[in-house]
């Protein structure tokens, strides 16, 4: 099996590798046993972190392995049923906890000759490599020699950021169809691109995604919309057409318009839009604003009408992608309360323009308020993400209108609120119903009132009376 000279990317990765590593290779060497990283570890060790969750492959066998690191490990866990060959554990060291994943591979019998060992121990490392799902996570690094185990090109792969199967990816993706899944979501999380005989078996063999189960379905999907770039992997959905098959109202966004029948591309500015979301989180990655920026126009489609003087239209659009929302999230099994919240966004998404077109009063401003909720928010900022006009001009007109309008929403929430705490009778009618002079008792009954309508809210004159009468007549005068 070739194996890649050491060169300085090779050994910069090697040395880099957190403590537990040596720690753990001491064990196994001390034990007589081999420990060589893999997989997607080698692509990660070689791009700078490794991060906290490393696999390895040892000559050890997996009672043996277990052996190994009973006492050093703290935690230790084997898998009979699936992967009975898996050792997985747990350690913590420097104030990191690390997972490990330690692939029992024995040796070969010690009685045959040093060289049918090795190439037999070669051929069933490469055995395991070929398995991978791509070439960059293809490879195997020796930890005590320092040596690169490449047999598919991954390290070339990994320089061109391309996904390339180390089997042909047509028998690839008819032994793994959610292997398609899988590209579309590396192509998101770390922008590798699938090189073209990849797309081109995607391509042909986009009808198998529904052999998928609708909860590992579900998954992807999440997944994917919560990586960096979801919008490089929801390309490469509708560009191989597997969305046709899992969210068939993406690709239905792609109008044809030409002459004076050009209206804006709602495809390209949906991904606009899920992009300029991103942009304004502030907390993470949020999976109902992402969604919710996905579907919000997905009711263009059929709302589209083109009038007589070639003006295009989607009145109520809004109103029909709402329904078309809650169907496609129910399809994929998602949670009702995420259900509920894109619903709701989708529906109140064009509610803003509103207030561009009439001048709203201040009980307007506080239904928009009421029908949002708890994502106000959230509201805030699929209504801003989703300008994506060109005219700069523009742009910053509805920038301003925005800005005026959470203003006149934070003013008119500290006005509430000092309504609220303001009790329902003043000082004079306090003084007139319980017949008494100015003093500290006018203050102790105001305190009262006060806070009888945070509590209870506002009550009319004569609940506020009869609340203040019956408070006095339990008073210690």
């Amino acid at each position: 099996m070739p194996r890649e000279p050491v060169d300085p990317r090779v050994a910069a990765a090697r040395a880099a590798l957190p403590p537990v590593v040596d720690d753990l290779l001491h064990c196994f060497m001390a034990a007589g046993f081999d420990l060589t990283l893999v997989g997607a570890s080698v692509r990660r060790a070689l791009e700078g972190d490794a991060g906290h969750e490393l696999d390895f492959v040892t000559d050890a066998d997996a009672r043996r392995t277990r052996q190994t690191v009973q006492r050093w490990a703290d935690e230790i866990r084997v898998d009979r049923d699936d992967t009975p060959d898996l050792v997985s554990l747990c350690k913590k060291e420097e104030g990191a906890t690390y997972t490990l994943r330690i692939h029992a591979r024995p040796s070969p019998s010690r009685n045959r000759p040093p060289g049918s060992r090795r190439a037999e121990h070669d051929k069933a490392l490469e055995a395991y490599l070929r398995r991978r799902d791509f070439t960059v996570d293809a490879m195997a690094l020796g930890l005590s020699h320092v040596t690169l185990t490449d047999p598919f090109g991954g390290l070339r792969d990994l320089e061109r950021r391309v996904l390339r199967t180390p089997r042909a990816p047509a028998a690839s993706i008819a032994n793994d169809p959610p292997l398609m899944l899988r590209v579309v979501r590396r192509a998101a999380r770390l922008a590798f691109e699938p090189v073209p005989e990849l797309r081109d078996a995607m391509h042909r063999m986009a009808g198998r995604v529904t052999e998928v189960p609708v909860e590992h379905l579900r998954e992807e999907l999440t997944a994917l919309l919560l990586a960096t770039a979801p919008s490089n992997g929801l390309r490469l959905l509708v560009d191989t057409g597997i969305a046709e098959h899992v969210l068939p109202e993406l690709p239905t966004l792609r109008f044809e318009s030409a002459g004076h029948h050009r209206h804006k591309d709602i495809y390209e500015h949906t991904l606009t839009v899920l992009d300029q979301v991103i942009a304004l989180e502030t907390e993470g990655p949020d999976l109902t604003l992402r969604w919710a920026a996905l579907l919000h126009d997905i009711g263009t489609a059929r709302t589209r009408r083109t009038g007589r003087n070639g003006q295009v239209s989607f009145h109520h659009h809004e109103v029909v992608g709402a329904k078309m929302a809650r169907k496609r999230l129910r399809v994929l099994r998602c949670p009702e309360q995420l259900i509920a919240d894109v619903v709701r966004l989708v529906e109140l998404h064009l509610r803003f323009h509103g207030y561009l077109d009439d001048k709203w009063t201040d009980p307007a401003v506080r239904r928009y308020v009421r029908d949002a909720g708890p994502l106000l928010d959230r509201l805030h900022k699929l209504t801003r993400a989703d300008c994506t006009t060109r005219n700069q001009r523009k742009a910053q007109a509805l920038a301003r209108a925005y800005d005026s309008l959470e203003e006149r929403i934070e003013r008119l929430a500290v006005e509430d609120a000092r309504q609220v705490a303001r009790p329902d009778l003043d000082g004079h009618q306090i003084m007139e119903i319980l017949g008494i002079r100015p003093g500290p008792e006018i203050g102790r009954a105001y305190a009262y009132l006060r806070d009888l309508r945070i509590e209870m809210g506002p009550m009319n004159f004569e609940a506020a009376r009869d609340a203040l009468l019956d408070w006095w007549a339990r008073q210690n005068r």
